[in-house]
């Protein structure tokens, strides 16, 4: 082999080696500055790290590692949502025993399936669960929720003059005369 042939050579195996160099170093910088973007918000921190990366590649590198968040927004995010499910859960949130779709502690029937969710007090109309003998807001023993189903239903007209006897003076009726407005 001639002096020319060895010499091409090396160049070569020079060239293709810091081309390799060169794009490990791109490469890191690159990967830092995407790394430094997920795991924070700050650009002065992106920026700062992308830089320490670039311009002290072996050392930069293992700074930035040592250094850098534990965790990405994604995680962080991912981590606060499975906390805030947990305490949903956690809190007691009435449900259909019919349809199983959320209700609220003041309704008697669900409005989906009229599945009867409360019954009413005999004496005080507070709200009672369907088990209850007793009201524990008055003291006075209740019919038993198959005995109250057995009972003859009220008629249509009594259940409305009940309710209009019910009513606030605050509420609209539409039977009501409309107010009349007078010009002066």
């Amino acid at each position: 082999m001639s002096s020319e042939t060895i010499n091409t050579l090396i160049l070569a195996v020079i060239t293709l080696f810091g081309a390799g160099l060169t794009a490990l170093w791109l490469g890191m910088t690159l990967w830092t500055w995407q790394d430094m973007r997920a795991r924070s918000r700050d650009p002065l921190a992106q920026i700062a790290a992308t830089l320490l990366v670039f311009l002290v590649p072996p050392f930069g590198i293992m700074v930035y590692l040592m250094l850098r968040p534990r965790e990405t927004l994604a995680d962080a995010y991912e981590r606060s949502l499975e906390e805030e499910a947990l305490l949903q859960e956690i809190e007691e949130k009435p449900a259909c025993p019919g349809c199983g779709r959320p209700t609220q502690k003041d309704w008697q029937v669900c409005p989906f399936c009229h599945t009867r969710l409360k019954k009413s007090c005999i004496q005080c109309h507070s709200l009672l669960e369907l088990t209850w003998n007793l009201c524990p807001y008055c003291a006075t023993p209740q019919i038993a929720y198959e005995e109250s189903e057995q009972l003859p239903k009220k008629s249509s007209r009594s259940i409305m003059k009940q309710i209009d006897n019910e009513r606030s003076p605050y509420e609209y009726n539409p039977n009501d005369s409309p107010l009349e407005f007078v010009d002066e």
